[in-house]
Formats: C-alpha cells, sequence, structure tokens
C-alpha cells in the first residue's frame, strides 16, 4: 500500500476518467451534453478536493464545503453525488490510514469496510444538517419531496439514519444505508475483470464498471426526473452492453455505443448516479492500491 498515491490524488484521477471516457448518456471529453461541458465536472473535482480532504472534518462539513466551492467554479450541480459517496470514505481512509501495509490485495477492501461502517454509524444530526445544506443548494433535479427528513424542512435525526428513510428510492441514499456495498461488491467484482494488481485502468475497464451499475439497476437520477419505467427502460439498453463487457469486449469500439451515448442525450436521459457510482468505486480502488489510475492517458 505504501506505493499507493494519496486518496486527495486518486480522488482526482478518478474524477478525470470520468470525464476522459465515454460513459452512455453523460457528459465526456467526447461529447458534451444537458448544458454542461467536461472542464465543468475537472474544476469541480479541483475544487472540491481540499474540503473532502481536510484533516480531521467531519463527514457533513467536508459535504457541505465541498459543494459551496463546486458551486463557486461551475455555477451548477457536476458532482454531488460524488461528494455524497466519497466524503465519508475520505475519512475513513484517513482513519485507517497505514494499516493496511501489511494486508494483501483481498484484505485490504474489509479494513476499510469497516472503518466505514464505524464513520456511518457515528454520522450525526450536525453532519446531516450540513449535509442538507448541501444538497439543497446544489439543487439536483427530480429531488421532489419526502414524507419525512425532508431536505426542504431539515433533518432531526443523523445523516446515516435520514439516508435510511430515502435509501429505496435513491442508489447514493442506498448506499450509506449499507456501507457503500454495490461498490465494494459489485463495483470491484467488475474491475477484478481486469488485469492483476494493481491493475491498469483504461477505458474499457471504466465503461465495464459503469454498466455494471447501469446495466442492473434503475438509475436513480432517471427514477426522480423520468420515472421508474424510463429508467427501467435505460438499464434494459443497457443490459446488452453489460453482457458484452463481461465477457472482454472493448465495447466503446462499436460505432453503436458511441451512438446510444448521443441518442440518450438527445432523450434528456442522464445516468448520473451509476456514474457517481463508478467514480467512488474508481476511488477506492486506487486508494487501496488495487487499480493504477494514473496510467490511462
Amino acid at each position: 500500500m505504501s506505493s499507493a498515491a494519496s486518496p486527495h490524488t486518486v480522488f482526482l484521477q478518478a474524477c478525470r476518467l470520468d470525464v476522459a471516457v465515454r460513459k452512455p448518456g453523460n457528459v465526456s471529453l467526447h461529447s458534451a451534453g444537458h448544458g454542461m461541458q467536461a472542464r465543468q465536472f475537472l474544476d469541480s473535482a479541483a475544487a472540491a478536493a481540499p474540503a473532502l480532504f481536510k484533516p480531521g472534518a467531519r463527514v457533513g462539513a467536508r459535504i457541505e464545503a465541498a459543494m459551496a466551492a463546486t458551486l463557486a467554479v461551475a455555477g451548477c450541480n457536476t458532482n454531488l453525488g460524488i461528494v455524497l459517496l466519497c466524503a465519508p470514505l475520505a475519512f475513513a481512509l484517513e482513519r485507517c490510514a497505514g494499516s493496511w501495509n501489511d494486508k494483501g490485495d483481498g484484505e485490504r477492501p474489509s479494513v476499510l469496510r469497516a472503518a466505514l461502517a464505524q464513520v456511518l454509524a457515528e454520522l450525526d444530526v450536525e453532519d446531516a444538517r450540513a449535509a442538507y445544506r448541501a444538497i439543497a443548494a446544489a439543487n439536483p433535479g427530480g429531488l421532489g419531496r419526502a414524507e419525512a427528513q425532508d431536505v426542504a424542512a431539515g433533518p432531526t435525526v443523523g445523516l446515516q439514519e435520514a439516508m435510511r428513510l430515502a435509501a429505496d428510492r435513491d442508489r447514493i441514499a442506498h448506499q450509506y444505508a449499507t456501507g457503500h456495498a454495490d461498490l465494494f461488491d459489485t463495483g470491484l467484482a467488475a474491475l477484478a475483470r481486469q488485469a492483476a494488481p494493481p491493475r491498469p485502468i483504461d477505458a474499457a475497464a471504466v465503461q465495464a464498471l459503469f454498466l455494471a451499475f447501469v446495466g442492473r439497476w434503475p438509475d436513480s437520477h432517471i427514477v426522480r426526473k423520468f420515472g421508474a419505467a424510463v429508467a427501467q427502460a435505460v438499464t434494459d439498453e443497457a443490459a446488452p452492453w453489460l453482457r458484452r463487457a463481461e465477457n472482454g469486449e472493448p465495447v466503446g469500439d462499436d460505432p453503436a455505443f458511441a451512438a446510444w451515448d448521443e441518442d440518450l442525450k438527445a432523450r434528456g436521459l442522464n445516468p448520473g448516479t451509476s456514474a457517481d457510482l463508478t467514480v467512488a468505486t474508481l476511488f477506492i480502488a486506487g486508494a487501496l492500491g488495487i487499480a493504477d489510475l494514473s496510467t490511462f492517458p
């Protein structure tokens, strides 16, 4: 683990991969979309990183400061999901830094999961209030209203408990409720199909990782904006691409993959939650030294 890059550096690398690789429906260097450009996402990552990795800062404070910095440089919400996912991971990494130097690749995720579970369990109402302020400022599309612990009203419970109430309708909240299980169980498994550790990450690996999410579950960002049926239709469209990627095909080489990207954007459909899960998984893999995010040109 000693040769791994710092979490701060790995976060920036993961965010760069987010736009360097074509992920259908999402903004990339290959294709703008949804009124946004790739540069805004890169600027957002650079602006948010100092707050996310401020030593000793509480999770809620990291989230609120990171979103304020993002909005100042991008003028819109480019990374709320990424920030919500990575803030507790950053705190957990800080707590267990160095504890896996003698651990094998298969053991490191377990060490981080244990630290993350403790971080999430300790989140209190102040963390929730700070996170709610950040979410309200970001004003994500299709947020709607909730019967309990609504963002507009402010929380009266800890952040993990508040997220549990939304876990059945929001995949980011689901991660708080499950200890980021999708990232560790589905995401890292998708990356494990690459070369031996430290796995060099290329476009095919990122696309396979993205498809592991969007091809399995309806994207909750699309659900919020367009409803469950539309989101399920996008997952159905992704499923054949997922099967091909799992069989080792570089799906990005197929012109139909780019055509699907443009078609999703033409329909206004952005699987943004699946992209957020992709970035956070890359962050975990890079921070643990089980994937090398620096090799991508």
